[in-house]
């Protein structure tokens, strides 16, 4: 989440989320945040203005996909992550709780065949359930704080679909201790919650980000398989 930031932005973002877990209110941050941006990329700081390069990565090395197929970006952000599903022939669903971040996809994509939506990762539509053969979760879970960690979990673990695929971007801790956040990286037992909730791991990859040896980010692939 902070690669390459500012220590000012890091500490806002701190603040922020500091905040609005104190007010019982885990996730309102990111709209406070996209709201403050009134515009600017720099004061977001995950837009990168392309798709993540692991998820680019994992889509070129399991093409072709069936045309048609549901995918669902979840936290989607400023929108290029459901973009580039959708170049693949997806179709789309992409949901973020904060609605300017929403507005700001429709505006950077005003012809995309992409369902951008307003939607909480805590409160989701019921037709979702079970709904999607493509799931990507990205450096959302970790962003929110460990007393709605298992919440989080369960609720992105029941949009995939049987025999759908839900594919992980996270960083990971070597403890079980709660860390100080955001982000709050998941740990081992976290990451076996959605092995208990019907998911097997099919793939772990790890990464090292640039110039923090410590910290190690994760891209995972679960399925869902058809009992």
């Amino acid at each position: 989440m902070f690669e390459q930031q500012s220590e000012n932005l890091q500490l806002h973002v701190k603040q922020l989320a500091s905040v609005a877990q104190q007010k019982s209110e885990p996730s309102a941050w990111f709209e406070v945040l996209y709201a403050e941006a009134k515009g600017e990329t720099a004061k977001i700081p995950w837009a990168k203005l392309t798709s993540h390069p692991y998820l680019q990565d994992w889509l070129t090395n399991h093409q072709p996909f069936a045309f048609g197929q549901k995918a669902l970006v979840i936290g989607c952000g400023l929108g290029d992550d459901a973009e580039a599903l959708g170049h693949l022939g997806f179709e789309v669903t992409a949901f973020d709780i904060s609605p300017t971040a929403i507005a700001w996809c429709q505006k950077r994509f005003p012809n995309s065949a992409v369902n951008y939506v307003v939607a909480d990762l805590f409160a989701v539509a019921a037709q979702w359930h079970l709904g999607f053969d493509f799931v990507f979760e990205c450096r959302n879970i970790q962003a929110l704080p460990l007393n709605v960690r298992y919440a989080a979990i369960s609720s992105v673990a029941s949009f995939v679909a049987p025999d759908g695929t839900l594919l992980m971007i996270t960083r990971v801790r070597d403890t079980e201790a709660e860390p100080s956040g955001p982000p709050w990286p998941l740990s081992d037992s976290e990451l076996e919650q959605f092995e208990s909730l019907g998911l097997k791991q099919v793939e772990q990859l790890v990464f090292l980000e640039s110039e923090q040896t410590d910290i190690k980010q994760v891209r995972i692939e679960y399925q869902r398989h058809n009992s």
